[in-house]
């Protein structure tokens, strides 16, 4: 197979409009060409002229696996180890469920202050639901690692925080866990087509990720599952839909668990969701991970140090050591969510994320340095010129 050469041979595969500089890609992917033409056909041949017989003839009942044995590499699981399907909610619910099961004298879930909000309030949500005196135990970020103890059920964290950008040591991490007898479940929404990840030989037991952020499969794609294949079998199924029974089609009236992941199969698979997905997994296929890695990173030094020369206004929260730094640059400013407002006017696209971080997502797929040079220039002109201040900037939008 042809490897493409990362942005030289990929920005092309992407539509992206004219004058436009894309840094949110790890909020919303952008478009792969390819989208359009294979959800077409889905819809045209597959859909249109095989109807009903598609579960079989097109494979749409075999998707989810074979689309997560794609993804697999990408996050170093082994085959057969990760299910696709429904959102990154219920998949993590689902894997936390199963990890609390697995250690039922213990009570404590330990997190982090900096992991994404949902996975909270997931956890919160199953601890209510389970009503078996299970406690979800916030510390900083930094302290992770001396919260451990033997009283720690699952340790519940995302690999790389969605404000700063920080990493996790998922290796490290998950050996002390694993010392002292705890479950791990990282969430990879942040990590899963930015950097490596090495699950497997990391020794994870769950993690769980979405697919419309770096892997670029649209808004509200479907997420991925990934059980241990040592837990694969034994892991509880919390949420029994249909398509997790071991018969599916026998419709029998009780459940019973399929083998291995497909247990973590819910409901009917989003069939045109995981089309797209699949246009732009043809794209990772042909790219090797470790240079977009070394490009992202790169691209991160070049925006630190274009901004920090320019912008002295602008905080610096991403840490600068590569190995606790994922594929995004963020900055604290006061006036950051007006400032983010004014550069999207300039075709600088960003985000913004309460209370004053304004983050800028490096996709190295289809961002270049020129592109990052030519954002640093717009970012002092919004700064240094005070044109965030503007009345019109200030209005605060549904979605930030």
């Amino acid at each position: 197979m042809t490897r493409l050469r990362v942005y030289d041979d990929t920005k092309a595969l992407f539509h992206l409009p004219d004058g436009l500089i894309y840094l949110d890609g790890n909020s919303l992917g952008a478009l792969p060409l390819g989208v359009a033409e294979r959800v077409n056909r889905v819809i045209t041949e597959e859909w249109g002229n095989e109807l009903i017989r598609a579960w079989n003839t097109a494979g749409w009942y075999v998707q989810p696996r074979h689309v997560g044995d794609r993804i697999a590499r990408l996050i170093g699981a082994e085959a057969g180890s990760v299910m696709v399907g429904d959102t990154l909610s219920l998949k993590v619910y689902q894997a936390l469920a199963a990890a609390l099961d697995m250690t039922p004298s213990r009570k404590i879930v330990l997190s982090d202050t900096g992991n994404f909000p949902t996975d909270l309030y997931m956890a919160e949500g199953l601890i209510a639901t389970l009503g078996r005196g299970h406690q979800l135990r916030l510390v900083a970020p930094e302290e992770i690692e001396g919260a451990l103890s033997d009283e720690i059920a699952v340790l519940y964290i995302t690999e790389v925080d969605y404000r700063t950008g920080r990493r996790h040591d998922m290796a490290k991490l998950t050996a002390r866990a694993h010392a002292l007898g705890i479950v791990t479940l990282w969430d990879l929404a942040h990590s899963a087509g930015a950097l490596p990840v090495d699950l497997a030989g990391s020794g994870a037991d769950f993690a769980a990720g979405c697919t419309y952020k770096y892997l670029n499969a649209g808004p509200g794609a479907p997420a991925f599952l990934y059980v241990a294949p040592r837990h694969a079998d034994s892991a509880r199924a919390a949420l029994s839909g249909w398509m997790g029974h071991a018969k599916p089609f026998a419709f029998e009236l009780a459940y019973a668990a399929a083998g291995g992941v497909e247990r973590m199969r819910v409901g009917t698979p989003p069939v045109l969701a995981m089309a797209a997905l699949e246009a732009s997994l043809d794209i990772w296929d042909k790219v090797d991970i470790a240079e977009v890695r070394a490009r992202s990173l790169a691209l991160g030094d070049l925006l630190i140090s274009e901004v920090e020369r320019h912008c002295p206004q602008l905080k610096l929260v991403t840490p600068r050591d590569h190995e606790r730094r994922g594929s995004q640059v963020s900055f604290a400013f006061d006036g950051g969510y007006a400032a983010m407002q004014a550069l999207i006017a300039r075709g600088v696209i960003g985000d913004f994320r309460a209370p004053d971080i304004m983050r800028f997502g490096l996709t190295p797929l289809y961002v270049g340095e020129n592109e990052i040079i030519r954002a640093a220039e717009i970012i002092e002109e919004v700064i240094s010129g005070e044109v965030w201040r503007r009345p019109e900037y200030q209005v605060v939008n549904a979605v930030t």
